[in-house]
């Protein structure tokens, strides 16, 4: 069994409003030193799978078909063996 954590945010070109509209708040909360607030998504996904190798082929072709969308995204993810309790 093993726990992927993927992380997709915009690319650098891409303006992000979300991201501006975070930096705002936090500016009106008192947080001037803030300079910059890239927003994004972040997913747990656990996979049955027997080895890492699929495992890492799998996540990438759900990122590449699904999770990120490539034009205006970027996506990383990290995976780890987890045992089932």
């Amino acid at each position: 069994m093993f726990l992927a954590r993927v992380y997709v945010t915009l690319k650098q070109t891409v303006n992000d409003p979300q991201g501006e509209t975070i930096r705002s708040g936090l500016h009106i909360l008192g947080f001037s030193s803030v300079t910059t607030v890239r927003a994004g998504k972040y997913m747990e996904i656990r996979l049955d799978e027997g080895d890492r190798a699929e495992a890492q082929k799998k996540i990438e072709q759900m990122c590449r078909q699904l999770l990120a969308n490539p034009v205006i995204e970027s996506y990383r993810f990290e995976i780890e063996d987890v045992r089932e309790s």
